[in-house]
């Protein structure tokens, strides 16, 4: 049962010399009052039967020194190491960097892309409990809306409080990939990951896309880059001077550029034209990342004090028992 067991505190050993005044002053008091009886002849003594008492008599004291010698061992800490389990951990750090120019209000998605995409990124965040997550928007410039965090919580009350007009119009997609780069590029994780979200081209910025996947690859960033709008056109809320109106306008998305950026950095390019298929991309982001971290080893050790306390505490128990009912009249 204890054939691993190790010791927090190893140093507390050295309590046991105390056990070696205890057992002098015992053998000293004992033969102070074992006094020698003046008798006319030894016949007497040597007719009289030996007891079991005889035998036991310092089965008290010895009952008190294993009693003290267990809580030692209890004041040491044993603990267990056999104890071992298996955790996966992911240990990514991930930045979902998302368009928000009023592009993102098309129709072709319910209730609009944003919304949409909103929507499965929080799912997608809400999975991935060992990771630390983070959040950048952009539109005519980037900025980050939430730092890596660990805190679910905090991340997705920020994602629902995404919507267009936050910044100046416009799709930067360099300078929202710059952006999360910049918030990765420090991060000691075993695996960094931008999931790159935008429905246009880009046509703001200081940073070109390509100038900032180069980047993205120096600091072995990976970046999953996702087009979203139906093919065709789809339908926009227009304001006009009778109101807001909606018409068909042309989708237009720079595929190449995002698949360059993708494969610039070992990544992948996805292309969502519906709700469902948007989902499904960041299902099959999030396995591809799962597929890439090995399975890590943790031990926990187990606190073994309480079999050696509650031994001792019964052999002490039964010591002083002792002491004071069989062997009450025996010095």
């Amino acid at each position: 049962m204890f054939d691993d067991l190790t010791f927090k505190n190893p140093e507390l050993f050295y309590l046991f010399l105390l056990l070696l005044p205890m057992v002098a002053w015992y053998v000293l008091r004992y033969r102070k009052n074992s006094a020698s009886i003046r008798i006319p002849g030894s016949s007497a003594i040597a007719r009289a039967p030996v007891t079991l008492m005889h035998y036991l008599r310092h089965l008290p004291f010895l009952l008190q020194m294993a009693a003290i010698s267990l809580f030692i061992v209890v004041l040491a800490r044993p603990q267990s190491t056999t104890s071992w389990e298996n955790v996966t951990t992911e240990g990514i750090d991930m930045i979902v960097a998302l368009d928000i120019s009023t592009s993102m209000l098309a129709m072709d998605f319910s209730p609009n892309r944003l919304e949409a995409a909103k929507k499965v990124a929080m799912e997608f965040i809400s999975g991935r409990e060992h990771d630390r997550m983070g959040l950048v928007v952009f539109a005519g410039e980037a900025f980050t809306q939430c730092p890596l965090t660990t805190d679910r919580a905090v991340l997705l009350n920020l994602f629902k409080d995404i919507r267009t007009g936050l910044i100046e119009d416009g799709t930067a997609i360099g300078n929202g990939l710059a952006t999360a780069v910049a918030r990765l590029k420090d991060s000691q994780a075993i695996s960094r990951v931008v999931i790159l979200l935008t429905d246009g081209e880009n046509n703001r910025g200081e940073v070109a896309p390509l100038t900032a996947a180069e980047i993205a690859k120096t600091y072995g960033i990976r970046v999953y880059t996702v087009g979203v709008g139906s093919v065709g056109t789809a339908p926009y809320p227009v304001q006009t001077p009778f109101g807001t109106q909606v018409q068909n306008l042309e989708v237009r998305i720079d595929e190449g550029m995002l698949r360059q950026i993708s494969q610039i950095t070992d990544g992948r390019y996805f292309r969502a034209t519906s709700n469902l298929k948007l989902a499904e991309i960041y299902q099959e982001i999030d396995q591809l990342e799962k597929s890439k971290i090995d399975i890590k080893e943790y031990s926990r050790r187990s606190e073994e004090f309480m079999p050696f306390a509650l031994a001792g505490l019964v052999l002490l128990i039964t010591g002083l028992f002792l002491k004071v009912t069989l062997f009450r009249n025996i010095p």
